[in-house]
């Protein structure tokens, strides 16, 4: 059954700029501060890829093109709610508080990549697909038997909706009404795999449905609208009325990471008419055309803030140590178990046999 007219795109700016409905939100002051974050995470992702490409980080997985989805969700969090991102969100991470030199610093594979600032409760990326929505229901289920009003926020990709634990979390939070908003960026592709290929359903909210919880289908590339819908679906978790599932539409202009060839799974020319008429970035700028409120000068000083903060973290992560190889067996278990011990002491006698 086509359930997509059930699930409608909810769209309150268009790619041209163009206001479609009246909406609290959608004003030119909202406007200039999503630009401000989205501009600055467009950089940090160019920054990050020639990071890697010159060998100064690891392998990095780009999100450009998904900045409207992970901003306008980020800024509808209060301090003291939960973000649970994958390891593409660091616009969101970024946006919600987390250190610049620490997020590069991850991508660096130095464990303190993985702590956030003092007060920000943001776990670190989840590689695992979609290990992370279980963590996130559960840590939305204690802060609710705590008594408190804080919220799970949660990013996934379409290819985490084939996983069980997609459908473990889903169900848990409907079951025990938890306060988590499930937001999943649908950028059509499951790593190598287009949508239809790995799921018959014609939308991702339409699985809302089975678990009796709100489902909103929601324009990516469009901050205001997922804004917007995360707002609504985050004041909804904190009053006690449960869980919503939001399926962001939008698309990603490169690869899956840096080891990826995309062009060998899609056609790459989609991304240059994209970028040409659907760019979430382009579209506040025209909005803010159409309302008399571009200033070109604002523009520039947007961008060269960017760059001086980019820069100064950069430079910071650069200072910091080697991580020790020896402490990815530490945090496996709460208590040393066998195999891992073993594990442990194989990789130190390699170790010295190779120095």
């Amino acid at each position: 059954m086509d359930l997509t007219d059930q699930f409608p795109i909810v769209q309150l700016v268009d790619g041209e700029g163009k206001q479609r409905e009246e909406n609290s939100h959608v004003t030119v002051e909202n406007a200039k501060r999503f630009y401000e974050h989205m501009a600055f995470s467009r950089l940090f992702d160019q920054k990050a890829v020639n990071l890697q490409r010159q060998g100064r980080i690891g392998t990095y997985a780009p999100f450009e093109g998904q900045e409207a989805s992970q901003i306008g969700s980020a800024l509808a969090l209060e301090d003291g709610d939960w973000m649970f991102p994958t390891y593409r969100d660091h616009a969101a991470t970024a946006a919600f508080g987390h250190s610049l030199e620490n997020i590069f610093l991850y991508w660096k594979g130095c464990i303190e990549g993985c702590v956030p600032p003092p007060g920000k409760h943001i776990f670190p990326p989840s590689v695992p697909i979609a290990s992370q929505i279980l963590h996130a229901t559960g840590t939305a289920w204690a802060e609710k038997k705590k008594g408190s009003d804080r919220v799970s926020l949660v990013y996934f990709g379409d290819g985490a909706t084939s996983e069980g634990d997609f459908h473990e979390g889903l169900n848990f939070a409907s079951v025990f009404q938890i306060p988590v908003v499930f937001l999943n960026q649908n950028n059509g592709y499951a790593i190598s795999v287009p949508l239809e290929r790995q799921m018959n359903s014609k939308t991702i909210a339409q699985k809302s449905l089975a678990y009796d919880m709100p489902g909103v289908r929601v324009d990516g590339n469009d901050v205001f609208a997922v804004y917007n819908e995360t707002m609504k679906a985050v004041e909804r978790a904190r009053r006690g009325c449960g869980p919503t599932l939001i399926e962001a539409v939008t698309w990603r202009y490169g690869a899956h990471t840096t080891t990826d060839e995309p062009s060998k799974y899609r056609d790459q020319s989609e991304s240059d008419r994209r970028r040409e008429r659907d760019d979430p970035i382009s579209r506040i700028e025209r909005f803010l055309r159409a309302n008399d409120a571009w200033d070109p000068e604002w523009e520039i000083k947007v961008k060269a803030d960017s760059e001086k903060r980019l820069n100064e973290a950069v430079s910071e992560m650069e200072k910091t140590h080697k991580s020790d190889e020896t402490l990815m067996f530490d945090h496996v278990f709460g208590t040393e178990v066998w195999p891992v011990q073993e594990q442990k002491e194989r990789f130190f006698h390699e170790g010295s046999e190779k120095a």
